[in-house]
């Protein structure tokens, strides 16, 4: 490679990088609900703005989700390898965190709208 095709290389990445951020921090919504499915199927729907704790039952052991300050976490898991107690807390919507020996996904979500249909199909 010469060296211009690494600022060539460099000069994508970074551009990616700013429109990730941008996208980030100015357009991303906050979600309102969290909703916690085991194996598929839905455990429990929590609000974001309420400060809670609940103990989840996976297939393989437990998960503790801690929701506090608007955002969600999993404070404990008793998997081998951590990475789901280890993930950053979440508050975006779309956002989620996973538990793959457990089968627990935590997942942010929008408020549902109330305004309504928007058109009716025949």
């Amino acid at each position: 490679m010469k060296k211009n095709d690494i600022l060539l290389i460099s000069g994508f990445l970074v551009t990616a990088l700013l429109l990730y951020g941008i996208y980030h921090f100015f357009f991303a919504q906050n979600g309102a609900t969290v909703v916690v499915t085991v194996d598929g199927n839905e455990y429990a729907s929590l609000s974001l703005s309420s400060d809670t704790t609940l103990e989840i039952q996976g297939i393989d052991g437990i998960n503790i989700l801690v929701i506090e300050n608007g955002t969600a976490r999993i404070s404990y898991a008793d998997c081998p390898d951590q990475l789901c107690a280890l993930h950053k807390p979440i508050s975006k919507n779309g956002e989620s965190i996973i538990c793959l020996p457990n089968r627990v996904v935590v997942e942010i979500k929008k408020a549902p709208s109330s305004k309504g249909l928007d058109a009716i199909a025949n």
